[in-house]
């Protein structure tokens, strides 16, 4: 059995993390998964290959995780995130939106789809822009949920590195703070949620993207948000499954 993860946003998501420098993947005996063309192979990096520089990412950490904690199941990962993408560029009926939903959709088909990552909102925080980030992460995540029917798939939202603000060749990033507010409140208002914070963590050099050691404590952090969630999910689908079994014995008197 297979269990998938959809993995959405921009940079940070995709993954910058030196690719020279890093340790060798461990695909656990080809337990991690990602998914090409629509079938599983075994995990290799880069595992989101949205650009000719991308490089390691967090969802490495987070499937290795996701698999010892899981022994008798393998985990894919579904890369559909898009550097320097701003929020609007994944509004419903967009383009990375519709590729999001028909790569989950086909995922679906040969695994069991139990959640999202999401990490974006450095293209969004110019002051044109952030005010309205949390209503329309709201309706994106929204309308993702109903186009994949899943009303409870947890979603992870990552915090933007506090080190934007010391990005000087753009200004605009040290209004990172107001994103991380928005996905607070998102967070607080969407049920089956949860933020995960990248206070502590550091950046490449450029002070725009997460380098690979802090790239895979982040997976880590998104893991430990997911079990959280995960544990409310089940809860949520076997009280469902009792109020249908009860429903249906009703209707049988």
């Amino acid at each position: 059995m297979i269990h998938s993860i959809l993995i959405i946003g921009q940079s940070n998501m995709a993954g910058r993390g030196s690719l020279t420098s890093a340790e060798p993947l461990d695909n656990l005996n080809g337990r991690l998964k990602v998914m090409r063309n629509g079938r599983w192979q075994n995990m290799f990096r880069p595992v989101n290959p949205d650009r000719s520089f991308s490089g390691t990412c967090l969802a490495e950490s987070f499937a290795a995780a996701y698999a010892n904690d899981h022994p008798e199941i393998d985990i894919g990962i579904i890369p559909c995130a898009d550097g320097g993408s701003k929020l609007d560029q994944w509004q419903d009926g967009s383009l990375l939106f519709d590729n999001a939903v028909n790569c989950a959709r086909l995922a679906m088909r040969t695994s069991h789809l139990v959640g999202i990552l999401w990490h974006q909102g450095e293209a969004d925080c110019g002051a044109e822009n952030y005010p309205a980030y949390f209503e329309k992460l709201t309706a994106i995540m929204s309308a993702l949920r109903r186009a994949l029917g899943m009303d409870t798939i947890p979603i992870l939202v990552g915090g933007l590195g506090d080190f934007l603000k010391d990005r000087v060749e753009d200004p605009k990033l040290v209004n990172y703070v107001h994103i991380n507010e928005a996905l607070v409140k998102f967070v607080d208002t969407t049920p089956y949620t949860a933020f995960v914070s990248a206070v502590g963590l550091t950046p490449k050099g450029d002070n725009l993207h997460f380098n690979h050691k802090s790239l895979q404590e982040f997976g880590l952090r998104y893991y430990a948000a997911f079990k959280t969630l995960e544990d409310k999910t089940r809860v949520f689908d076997e009280e469902n499954k009792e109020d249908d079994t009860k429903r249906s014995e009703m209707e049988a008197l």
